[in-house]
């Protein structure tokens, strides 16, 4: 993790360096994570901020070894089973869509989404803290991976993250090989302006 960083992900103005440190890399380490390790990243997300605090954000995790592992990481793409299938630890991220109104009826949660970003971002740095990595993922089979956690109506999923310690390039793929770099960003000027498009 102390991998120097290109040009392109060094900040601009004076943010913390943990932001542009972290990165989703694709070589993992053949070592195992613990259930409190995963508890300790699940935990800094439940702390994420949330729109009128609904906390819509639904997490289903396993490690490398029980049967839900091998659930989650066959519903991936080839591509990205091949490599997070190496991970000690894979999170499926959902969100419950709907949110129980003062009448008690559910109503579409427009945000959720949202919120279920920060709190993946929330996990991400809590990860990077810790000692680990952690690489977000939308490649997959939404029917199987529904199937494989149980995925109850009123829900929707967002993305698998796999989790563990930073491994050596050498592990992965040829083809994958040259991507395993933090990669660059967009200039801030190209993302934001002051007072309208």
């Amino acid at each position: 993790m102390n991998q120097a960083l290109p040009p392109a992900r060094r900040p601009g103005h004076a943010a913390d360096p943990m932001f542009p440190a972290r990165w989703s890399p694709r070589a993992f380490a053949d070592r195992t994570v613990s259930a409190e390790d995963i508890m300790v990243l699940l935990e800094a997300a439940r702390f994420a901020p949330s729109a009128s605090n609904h906390q819509p954000w639904r997490f289903v995790w396993s490690l490398r070894g029980d049967p839900g592992f091998a659930a989650i990481r066959d519903a991936l793409v080839p591509f990205n089973a091949d490599w997070a299938g190496k991970a000690a630890a894979l999170i499926v991220v959902a969100t419950k869509s709907t949110v129980t109104t003062k009448d008690g009826a559910e109503a579409p949660n427009h945000y959720a989404a949202f919120d279920a970003g920060a709190a993946w971002m929330s996990l991400a740095l809590q990860a990077q803290v810790s000692g680990l990595v952690a690489h977000a993922m939308a490649g997959f089979d939404h029917a199987a991976l529904a199937l494989a956690v149980a995925l109850p109506e009123g829900h929707a999923l967002h993305a698998v993250v796999a989790v563990g310690h930073l491994g050596k390039v050498e592990t992965l793929p040829e083809g994958l090989r040259a991507r395993e770099t933090p990669s660059p960003r967009l200039l801030l000027a190209d993302l934001a302006v002051r007072g309208r498009f």
